[in-house]
């Protein structure tokens, strides 16, 4: 198995083909994982994340912590731990001045956090539980938080739940209450 930094359109084909969000962070730096036939299995993908204070939390400055954003793999990866094991030892070298990276399991998704405790992650805590976290259901399918916004600003409407149904053209639309996430976090100094 091997890892190589991934090119734009990898990481777009992965996240958009491999991946349960179907989008693509942006500020981003990934790799291209190749299992031992060498055949291209997709990408691990690190960024900025969506807190742009997530460094102040750690007393670290923006830069020195990342977000570990994808694990975006077509299933034909030797071990999906073992890819993510050595996407942090190229991290080390490709990112110096990085010292931490945080990354989350999502619940609602049925994550439990198994890559990160098989590659000696540091559980932090949990997050969002129970909570409603901007996002809503539409027409019977989770829309990200993000993803109304943008569309309501295309239109210069408010957010709220009329001017979602309006844009969406439906009125099958309840907010949503997710099960949360698991924090883990990774010191690479």
């Amino acid at each position: 198995m091997r890892l190589e930094k991934a090119s734009y359109k990898a990481i777009k084909y992965a996240c958009l083909k491999f991946h349960y969000a179907k989008s693509v962070p942006v500020n981003v730096f990934g790799y291209s994982v190749f299992n031992k036939k060498n055949e291209w299995c997709g990408i691990i993908l690190y960024g900025t994340g969506a807190n742009n204070n997530i460094a102040k939390t750690y007393n670290l400055n923006q830069g020195e912590v990342i977000e570990l954003v994808r694990v975006a793999l077509n299933g034909k990866q030797d071990i999906t731990s073992k890819c993510l094991g050595i996407s942090l030892r190229l991290i080390k070298k490709d990112l110096p001045l990085c010292r931490k990276i945080v990354s989350y399991a999502d619940i609602d998704q049925g994550h439990k956090g198994t890559i990160y405790k098989a590659t000696n992650w540091v559980f932090e805590k949990r997050v969002l539980e129970n909570k409603k976290d901007g996002s809503f259901i539409i027409n019977n399918r989770r829309t990200h938080s993000k993803t109304i916004s943008d569309k309501l600003k295309k239109y210069k409407l408010p957010r709220n739940i009329e001017n979602i149904k309006k844009v969406y053209n439906t009125n099958d639309v309840e907010s949503y209450t997710t099960k949360g996430k698991i924090k883990y976090t990774y010191n690479l100094k």
